[in-house]
């Protein structure tokens, strides 16, 4: 029987996954930089593999971030179960930015300056996800 990933290692994974791709790198040139492969970059990404505290540091080097970028968001717990706790509730946000799209689309909407533009597309995106603009966190006016 696997194992499942713990899930701080699943967040940071996630966290190094979307700040590759917001710097526009592939996982074979970040292996390369760090000096291993990217099926580890791979590893490491899907939470399967831990980083270990100097490989973390070499990594936040390379990708130009402080360490503790890597932990922003990250499900909280104490005692024996930490790292056992529910995801935060933001989990998804990360998720989404860590997927090609999801980047995509946050980087073009970045670039809508009109604000009644920006609210035009939300309406549409909601309309298409049957939702209620209501549920949508932190909407922009």
């Amino acid at each position: 029987m696997a194992m499942e990933p713990n899930p701080i290692d699943r967040h940071v994974g996630a966290r190094l996954r979307m700040r590759r791709m917001m710097v526009s790198m592939s996982q074979e040139k970040l292996g390369h930089a760090l000096g291993i492969t990217f099926q580890q970059i791979q590893k490491y990404e899907k939470g399967a593999n831990r980083i270990g505290a100097s490989r973390l540091q070499e990594i936040a080097r390379v990708l130009d971030v402080p360490p503790s970028f890597f932990f922003e968001g990250a499900p909280a717990g104490e005692g024996a179960s930490a790292g056992f706790a529910e995801p935060s509730e933001n989990a998804y946000i990360v998720e989404f930015l860590s997927t090609t799209e999801g980047l995509q689309l946050n980087r073009a909407f970045a670039l809508i300056r009109d604000p009644k533009v920006r609210r035009r597309i939300l309406d549409l995106v909601t309309s298409l996800a049957h939702s209620d603009p209501e549920d949508i966190v932190d909407a922009p006016n």
